[in-house]
């Protein structure tokens, strides 16, 4: 299909959009390369929505932060601080919208490299004595993802000082971190319209119902070993 043939470029898509340089000493911030072809989630997700989710509204998110912090910066060495106010709310939508996609891209494999395989191990083991088991556990992020009013995430997290497994929502681009200093996201599900709209015609619990097939629970395990060794 010709659609695949040029979308197909998710893994190098990133180095094009290092052409930002440092501001000022300042660190910008670029575009993450996909560790997969866009059309590799299919029939999941659709190679056009990952490339337009990826190429164009992560992207913009990027571009936005990096604006943002250049303002900030100014604002700081002018003695601006009514300016620099103003500018946390561009900086905690844009730079949420970054960490939270950045996450959400290692969140998804390709079937073919063990995309929807069920955990086993510690975060296996956990998942069962959290929440009953992996099925109970689905449907209490699939009702809580479709529930979130307009925009925003639905995650399973690790409290670190609990060390128990949660699952939590954040509106808009809201980073997991704003519900709590010591929640860790194992996983988070972009349930922003952008993420599904053009394949699932906005029928939220359709799109929450087959990411699983494709969620990257070796990640996931990774991250939760890490945090809870």
């Amino acid at each position: 299909m010709a659609l695949r043939t040029l979308v197909s470029s998710g893994k190098t898509l990133g180095r094009f959009s290092r052409f930002q340089q440092q501001i000022r000493g300042l660190q910008t911030f670029t575009l993450p390369d996909l560790a997969y072809d866009y059309g590799a989630l299919e029939p999941v997700i659709s190679g056009e929505i990952m490339q337009l989710h990826h190429q164009k509204h992560h992207q913009t998110y990027i571009t936005n932060y990096n604006k943002a912090l250049e303002q900030l910066d100014d604002a700081i060495a002018k003695g601006d601080a009514s300016t620099a106010v103003k500018l946390q709310s561009a900086i905690k939508f844009n730079g949420g919208g970054h960490v939270n996609h950045s996450i959400f891209w290692k969140n998804l494999a390709p079937t073919s490299e063990g995309g929807g395989e069920a955990p086993h191990g510690s975060l296996g083991w956990a998942i069962d004595q959290h929440f009953g088991s992996m099925e109970k556990l689905i449907a209490k992020m699939n009702a809580e993802g479709a529930a979130v009013q307009g925009s925003g995430w639905v995650w399973l997290a690790v409290d670190k000082e609990l060390k128990r497994l949660v699952v939590e929502t954040t509106a808009n681009q809201d980073p997991l971190v704003t519900k709590g200093a010591t929640l860790v996201p194992l996983l988070g599900i972009d349930v922003w319209e952008h993420a599904y709209y053009l394949q699932y015609k906005n029928v939220r619990p359709d799109y929450l119902k087959n990411i699983w097939k494709v969620i990257n629970w070796k990640y996931a395990s990774q991250v939760y070993e890490k945090e809870c060794p």
